[in-house]
């Protein structure tokens, strides 16, 4: 019998700009999800839908683990 193994679910920060005809901006953007890989898929959904960037227009510079402690001293 084998037991599987629970997924942590982690606060990744993630960093980059949008480049739209005749707009620029820079964004930083913290989500929750289990891999670094979903936290992307997430921001693309939600740059997607409230702000109407296409995927294409999204540059990605980093995406980094936000440490527990960090989170606790916002709180």
């Amino acid at each position: 019998m084998w037991l599987k193994k629970m997924s942590e679910v982690k606060t990744y920060r993630i960093t980059g700009w949008i480049n739209k005809p005749n707009f620029e901006n820079r964004f930083r953007k913290e989500l929750r999800s289990i891999k670094p890989e979903d936290a992307i898929e997430e921001l693309y959904k939600i740059f997607g839908s409230k702000h109407r960037v296409k995927r294409f227009q999204i540059k990605i510079e980093k995406v980094e683990e936000v440490p527990a402690e960090e989170l606790n001293e916002r709180t």
